[in-house]
């Protein structure tokens, strides 16, 4: 019997949103600032009068816009090596442990940018679907390729990446609205099961 496990990583297996963590971590000084400058458009995505992709695109670009490829990955290493597993429930660990990796492909589904969700899925043996990161002679752009990976982009997302692969039973995690129709389309959708 062949599975396929769809994970959602900040908040179903993380304690934390790992967005705001790893870009305190690449340059704490301007993330302070940032942060501070982005409070407005904070308020207006809590109060659904922004764009969400807009304003995360905004506030990633203020810090990471220009920075080279290298240097991003060099700090995702490093972020990676200094949270995990500290940042990973414990019973989501657990499980990820016990995956019969024969009869099962996983995937790690996430809206955060794929730079910094790389090593965590390599850790899990998962393949990566995340937001894209787009890089133009080894510079970050501050745009994205294609979408926001969130919402009904993260079904469009995982049925691109399973094209011509046949499973038995397709599994799903998530914990927010944004994993809703991931949750809704597979065979069994577990909402905040790890918590």
């Amino acid at each position: 019997m062949k599975k396929l496990y769809c994970f959602d990583f900040d908040g179903t297996l993380t304690y934390k949103d790992t967005m705001f963590m790893y870009l305190r971590f690449y340059d704490p000084v301007k993330f302070r600032l940032q942060f501070l400058k982005h409070i407005p458009l904070f308020v207006l995505l809590k109060l659904k009068l922004a764009d969400t992709e807009k304003v995360k695109k905004s506030f990633i670009g203020s810090i990471l816009k220009g920075q080279t490829q290298e240097k991003i990955e060099k700090k995702s290493n490093q972020f990676f090596e200094h949270y995990y597993p500290k940042i990973i429930r414990e019973n989501a660990l657990d499980f990820i442990s016990n995956i019969d990796r024969e009869h099962t492909h996983s995937l790690l589904v996430t809206a955060s940018l794929d730079i910094w969700a790389k090593p965590f899925a390599d850790a899990f043996q998962m393949e990566l679907v995340a937001t894209r990161a787009e890089f133009k002679n080894g510079v970050f752009t501050g745009n994205f390729i294609g979408k926001n990976c969130n919402g009904k982009e993260k079904l469009i997302r995982i049925q691109a990446e399973i094209t011509n692969r046949k499973y038995d039973k397709i599994i799903a995690f998530g914990d927010t609205s944004g994993d809703r129709q991931m949750l809704q389309w597979a065979n069994e959708g577990h909402y905040q099961f790890f918590h």
